[in-house]
């Protein structure tokens, strides 16, 4: 096993791509149409197994155990112990790193957007106390 600095290294390194991709596919605009597709199957179809399935694809929580598992097949890492023990802690903990990561994006982001809203704002009191003038 390498050293338990390098592996934790690894694993955050390994939970930027599963957030990215992750986040990508459940939020971002370029897989609206696909999203909005299974969200509609999620809830009209009867079946349990398909339901499931397609929602997998609009929670970035769950689409991020799938590409954790995508990720773990293509870099082979194992964390703490070697053989199937270090995969199962890897796995859940490249999902747990990952999940810190698209909640911290998701506060950024929502706070930037809260500032944008808050700079328009002020930018058009400014505009109205000026053409009072």
């Amino acid at each position: 096993m390498p050293p338990l600095l390098s592996q934790i290294i690894h694993l955050f390194l390994i939970a930027i791509p599963v957030a990215c991709i992750a986040w990508t596919v459940t939020h971002e605009e370029i897989f609206r149409e696909p999203r909005e597709f299974c969200q509609k199957i999620c809830t009209n179809t009867q079946s349990v197994a398909k339901r499931k399935f397609f929602y997998l694809f609009t929670c970035e929580y769950c689409f991020s155990h799938y590409i954790s598992i995508l990720f773990l097949m293509i870099t082979d890492f194992q964390l703490l112990y070697d053989g199937w023990r270090g995969y199962l802690l890897a796995f859940f903990s490249i999902v747990w790193i990952a999940n810190w990561y698209m909640s911290l994006f998701g506060y950024l982001r929502q706070s930037l957007k809260v500032e944008k809203i808050e700079a328009k704002i002020k930018d058009e009191s400014l505009k109205e106390i000026e053409n009072m003038d």
